[in-house]
């Protein structure tokens, strides 16, 4: 069995030493959170919205809490989730452009703070419950190393809705590193296991439960009981309005290939029935008033042909940077501090959940970097949202090598680059939206707009700047010959078997900061670097 790394109480600040080791009144009377993400739903797939799946536990977070009706996240997975950890920008982190593959030994640097850590040490129990995706190559990137001292679940994505549960043909089910046997179908096993923790767990101290589904990502599969139920469901969806989304739609047609959209809604279905069997147990142990709950989709849904999700009248979708790709269904309920059936109009990120939260259940944040979030807890508690006068970046490379959407936006306007990377050539289709009047991104004012134009894209450019050049790129296939191993569990390198500092690399340490000075805008040497914008994406800070 892999081992659960403590945290460093001599490094914690005095307060949160004592809170650690003696869990106070103040503990004690701060609410639980839990937070459940889903894996790629769609804006318009939730019953409040007049979606034709049923979701009626959604619905009721709806009814009872707050719609985060401008939430963003990044374009696909494993950047979100980084993000979510954090509060940091998955471009500094070196997740921005792909998910982390099976094949890949990428994870997030183990010097970076993440949310349970903190909660952890503020005298939280801390859970985790379903995908993590955050890295698995060395223990260093566990969960059970980042401050979730019970894991139950998979490292990777695309693990199947039923037994064996597999990535790549090798087994991905665990109990805090001890590989284990689950029958039934996934996202229930899931509820199983969460409900057994709340209704298992020490009552005299708050917990944390974070609970990433796999529903409903492809590959797609569902109950009979679900299937029957929507299988004459008709795919009415209107065009994405996105050229690579729509395209595969009009191909699947013309090879006569079945929609995906009546397998994708059972799917959404058993999730939204797994978010109540959750709900429920809150209400049945009398603890739901004090539980902050937040539900968001880690991006715009799967519009492509075989995800099935409908997003309009947002424009486009997962791996895209329209708000169809990145703008996503998110709630938020406490009962005891915010209204019943608001709306906020405020924009928030990803990034700002860690920051957000422990300002929520007054936790001390632990992190030694700045966070890239802020917390926006003050104007949801007052229900006005502030302006955002700084830029939101977000990209994808996924799933073409070499095909990137990027973003910057504000409050007013927002800058969505296409650039189709050749061997000899680059193509960059510039599209400019007036976000607070066209949301649903109808009218393109870059060539009306020049100067904006060349404003968020320069913006936009030394934001990339800031990738490590080791971090993840878009590799849909392993490394020649590459094979996975016949159980993940055993398969990250044992924090005993590592070296206790992290790789310098292969040039000498003298020669580290000119060498990253003349990379340039082709990313970072330095981990964490910033560089100087007047020295052409040269010096750090």
């Amino acid at each position: 069995m892999r081992s659960s790394r403590p945290i460093a109480l001599a490094a914690l600040p005095t307060l949160a030493l004592l809170l650690a080791v003696a869990p106070s009144a103040a503990a004690q009377d701060r609410p639980n959170v839990v937070i459940f993400v889903a894996d790629d739903l769609g804006w318009a797939d939730v019953g409040f919205r007049g979606g034709p799946i049923d979701t009626p536990s959604l619905d009721r977070l709806a009814r009872e809490g707050t719609d985060l009706h401008r939430f963003y996240t990044t374009p696909i997975c494993s950047p979100t989730r980084a993000a979510l950890m954090t509060g940091r920008d998955p471009m500094r982190l070196g997740v921005a452009y792909a998910v982390i593959m099976p094949w890949s030994n990428v994870g997030i640097h183990p010097d970076e703070h993440f949310m349970p850590e903190s909660f952890r040490a503020a005298g939280y129990q801390t859970a985790m419950v379903g995908k993590w995706h955050l890295g698995h190559a060395q223990q260093t990137y566990h969960p059970n190393e980042r401050g979730f001292e019970h894991f139950y679940g998979h490292l990777h994505t695309e693990v199947g809705y039923f037994p064996p549960f597999a990535n790549q043909g090798g087994k991905d089910f665990q109990r805090n590193g001890e590989s284990i046997e689950a029958t039934g179908y996934e996202t229930f096993v899931l509820a199983d296991e969460a409900t057994r923790y709340i209704r298992e767990r020490d009552a005299s101290r708050p917990f944390f439960l974070y609970m990433p589904f796999i529903a409903p990502h492809t590959p797609l599969e569902a109950p009979d009981d679900l299937l029957a139920k929507y299988a004459d469901l008709e795919d009415d969806r209107e065009p994405a309005r996105s050229a690579g989304t729509d395209r595969t739609r009009r191909m699947a047609r013309l090879m006569l290939m079945p929609s995906a959209r009546p397998v994708y809604a059972a799917v959404v279905d058993a999730l939204d029935q797994a978010i109540g069997r959750v709900l429920d147990t809150l209400d049945a142990e009398g603890i739901a008033d004090d539980t902050l709950v937040l539900f968001l989709s880690d991006n715009g849904g799967a519009s492509y042909a075989m995800g099935g999700a409908d997003n309009v009248p947002l424009r486009g979708g997962k791996g895209e940077t329209f708000e169809g790709g990145i703008r996503v269904v998110s709630l938020l309920r406490w009962p005891a501090r915010l209204p019943a059936g608001s709306r906020f109009e405020g924009t928030m990120s990803a990034m700002d959940v860690l920051p957000t939260l422990a300002e929520a259940a007054g936790v001390p944040v632990l992190a030694e970097r700045k966070l890239d979030g802020r917390s926006v807890w003050k104007a949801l508690a007052a229900g006005k949202p502030e302006p955002r006068e700084d830029l939101l970046f977000f990209a994808s490379e996924t799933p073409i090598r070499g095909s990137f959407s990027l973003t910057a936006f504000d409050d007013e306007w927002k800058l969505v680059q296409e650039v189709q990377q050749g061997l000899l050539s680059a193509e960059v289709t510039n599209y400019l939206f007036r976000i607070r009047e066209d949301p649903f991104e109808y009218h393109n004012l870059a060539s009306e707009h020049p100067e904006r134009v060349a404003e968020l894209a320069e913006a936009i450019h030394r934001w990339r700047s800031l990738h490590p050049v080791a971090g993840t790129r878009s590799t849909l296939v392993p490394p020649p010959g590459w094979r996975a191993p016949r159980d993940w569990a055993d398969y990250p390198i044992p924090i005993e078997a590592l070296l206790d500092e992290p790789a310098p690399g292969m040039p000498p340490a003298s020669a580290l900061r000119p060498l990253d000075f003349m990379h340039g805008e082709n990313g970072r040497l330095l981990y964490d670097c910033e560089p100087y914008p007047l020295l052409g994406g040269g010096l750090c800070k």
